[in-house]
């Protein structure tokens, strides 16, 4: 059976092209193109240059502009936009099955585990900053509170939010900001021995893989993802209750949305920078910064949100509609997409670059990977309904394989 459509029950069927809410594929198709910039240096670099860009390749000119664009204008903003997108697809998903022969509740949990068995393969055998298990982990909690009021929704996802956040800046402070940290710097040794792993085989790449994927969903899922990807969660189903994510609001509530969120956003963006740079790329600092700048990413991503609305407001085609839209429909198939291009390119079962291109090549390698995979997205829906992995999630979250 290959994704094309064919004839299905109520409850398994894709949501019809017509009946889709096209502003919401085309911010999410936004979004997945956003989460590149930042994944791109997670796929070429060692991982210590992922928080702290003085400790591996040149920082300054050309390559500093490009990082500090990338921190600026992408860092922590896109996976947050993203994870509202993810709160809002639960909602949407619920109400679209209470009419369905199969409890909505029961065929969330099947969608969500069927993520997860995906997200694990994901982040073992190719990649392990992958985000589908904390998604899907994080799901498991969130669809518990999908029928609360906006308000409520809100209050919660700040009281989460604010957990790891109050976290992140304490930390910075308790320790001092001109005080180094072991989680801030690595030896030479141990990123040359991250280069050496991650070009060789898979086998040598897995065991770096394995060890920070383990702790990615569970010690830093306990402490910092877990809470503040849920409580995005939580923000995101308040977002399409309101209309903010379904193009509902008026052309001025929306601007001044974009306004307010990018003023208040890039404020702490900026503080945290000076605050780093003023310090030297101290460990307290440094934590001090990513901190703030997580804190900016949670006004940012509204504001980015709103500015997609106001684009596609009195628009239903266009070339980027088309592309955007085709790339959003297709969401889970470019996200894995994007990690079996650039593992190839990096890794050593592939080309073998990883430590080798530097922040100028990576831009070239995201406009290419844009270009093909929007090319592709749009191809692909032309002749099938849903993208390749969406069909198997599908599939696995209603047990019909026909």
């Amino acid at each position: 059976m290959t994704p094309q459509g064919d004839a299905e029950s109520k409850d398994v069927g894709p949501t019809a092209p017509d009946e889709r809410i096209v502003s919401l594929d085309v911010l999410r198709g936004f979004a997945i193109f956003g989460i590149l910039v930042v994944n791109i240096q997670d796929f070429g670099y060692p991982s210590a240059a992922r928080l702290n860009p003085t400790q591996y390749g040149e920082f300054s000119g050309i390559e500093l502009a490009i990082w500090l664009g990338s921190h600026i204008f992408f860092e922590q903003k896109f996976i947050a936009l993203f994870s509202l997108m993810f709160g809002a697809g639960i909602v949407l998903f619920m109400q679209s099955k209470q009419s369905a022969d199969r409890s909505a509740s029961v065929l969330h949990y099947r969608r969500t585990f069927v993520l997860l068995l995906i997200g694990l393969v994901h982040a073992y055998v190719f990649w392990d900053g992958d985000i589908l298990t904390i998604y899907a982990l994080c799901g498991f909690i969130a669809v518990l509170f999908w029928e609360e009021e906006p308000k409520q929704l809100l209050g919660l996802g700040a009281v989460l939010i604010a957990i790891p956040t109050f976290l992140e800046i304490s930390t910075a402070f308790s320790i001092g900001l001109s005080m180094t940290h072991e989680g801030w710097t690595a030896t030479e040794a141990a990123i040359q021995s991250e280069i050496q792993a991650l070009g060789g085989s898979w086998v040598e790449g897995f065991a770096v893989r394995r060890e920070n994927a383990f702790r990615a969903q569970t010690v830093n899922f306990l402490s910092t993802s877990g809470w503040r990807y849920t409580g995005l969660m939580l923000w995101g189903m308040a977002a399409y209750k309101t209309g903010l994510l379904t193009n509902s609001w008026s052309r001025q509530s929306y601007r001044r949305l974009a306004l307010g969120g990018a003023v208040v956003g890039f404020s702490f963006v900026g503080a945290g920078l000076v605050t780093v740079f003023q310090y030297d790329w101290a460990g307290g600092a440094g934590i001090l910064s990513w901190g703030l700048n997580n804190a900016g990413a949670l006004a940012i991503a509204p504001a980015y949100a709103s500015l997609v609305m106001l684009y596609c407001k009195g628009r239903t085609s266009g070339p980027l509609i088309t592309v955007f839209q085709a790339v959003g429909r297709t969401a889970l198939s470019n996200y894995l997409f994007q990690t079996l291009v650039a593992t190839t390119i990096f890794y050593g079962w592939g080309l073998g670059l990883f430590g080798q291109v530097d922040r100028v090549g990576q831009v070239g390698l995201i406009l290419g990977i844009w270009l093909v995979q929007g090319t592709l997205s749009v191809l692909w829906l032309r002749r099938f309904e849903y993208g390749p992995v969406e069909w198997l999630w599908r599939r696995g979250t209603y047990g019909d394989w026909r």
